[in-house]
């Protein structure tokens, strides 16, 4: 890995987080008229349409054999599992919880990426995570309003950390083998696959819902999905994924802002200072090593 990140590379990364930020605040809108898998597979069959045309517009032709696995695993809990999870543990744990809980997935990107993919974990990393997470957490607590927790909710949203993590790490090897769009595009299919019992319930409330939230959903498939789990690819295959997953701490900051601007929530003091915190955080992690943390597997 060379020690300068392609500019392009840096501009795809602030994409995805601009996108996957404003998912949040649609899902936040849109989740009282859809349930958690339903919603799941509606995303992911708009997400499928789009990049399944242009996987057909660049005649990108089929993956070879060696990017399946990571396409598959990406796809299934990723795409899939993670979706759902997190759609579900939502509803189920109040949003400061939830931030805690979901933020893990940085942590643990960085840590399989040293066990399985041979990354080095630099102290400025090390501390800059800290420092970020510590910050995603200030501003789920301090944006909670009157909430529960079942164990039920904490569960999902580790489940969620999880498989997001082991996803983003799954397909770093992949992107050796098949472009941005086959791996997103792919991956994209196999969760909608995944997804399909909740075919009749989609089907069902989609009916039942104002053509807004219908709208919304299409937007969740298009833009924070086929558009962003593309540019999130074309970064991954040029950075290491510790790196690149540390930059995600910037989506709650974002989120803050979001929904600000659009849904007039006036951020706290709290999440001023939990953002500022995140954006500290960040700008530390980005900072050239001094390495801590060890040879692992030559990177594939």
């Amino acid at each position: 890995m060379t020690s300068r990140v392609p500019v392009l590379a840096v501009v795809a990364a602030g994409v995805t987080v601009v996108l996957w930020a404003s998912a949040f605040v649609s899902i936040r809108v849109t989740g009282g008229f859809f349930s958690p898998g339903a919603l799941a597979l509606g995303r992911l069959l708009a997400g499928a349409v789009v990049l399944g045309v242009l996987l057909a517009v660049t005649r990108s032709g089929w993956p070879v054999r060696a990017a399946w696995p990571g396409i598959v695993c990406s796809g299934l809990l990723w795409f899939g599992v993670y979706m759902v999870a997190l759609n579900w543990g939502e509803r189920e744990v109040d949003a400061g919880t939830a931030a805690l809980l979901v933020n893990v997935g940085p942590v643990l990107i960085a840590l399989l990426g040293v066990a399985w993919l041979g990354e080095r974990l630099s102290v400025w990393l090390v501390a800059g995570g800290a420092v970020a997470f510590a910050g995603a957490a200030v501003v789920g607590v301090a944006t909670a309003g009157p909430g529960h927790v079942t164990w039920t909710g904490v569960v999902l949203c580790l489940v969620a950390a999880v498989t997001y993590a082991v996803g983003v790490v799954a397909q770093k090897p992949a992107l050796a083998y098949a472009s941005p769009l086959q791996v997103s595009g792919w991956g994209c299919v196999v969760g909608a696959v995944a997804c399909l019992p909740f075919a009749p319930v989609l089907v069902a409330e989609a009916a039942a819902a104002p053509w807004w939230a219908g709208a919304n959903v299409v937007y969740l498939g298009v833009f924070p999905t086929a558009v962003a789990f593309t540019t999130w690819g074309y970064a991954l295959a040029r950075m290491d994924a510790s790196r690149l997953g540390a930059v995600t701490y910037l989506v709650p900051v974002l989120v803050v802002v979001l929904s600000w601007v659009l849904l007039g929530e006036v951020p706290t003091a709290g999440a001023l200072v939990g953002g500022v915190l995140c954006l500290v955080g960040v700008g530390v992690s980005r900072r050239r090593p001094t390495v801590v943390a060890g040879p692992g597997p030559a990177p594939r």
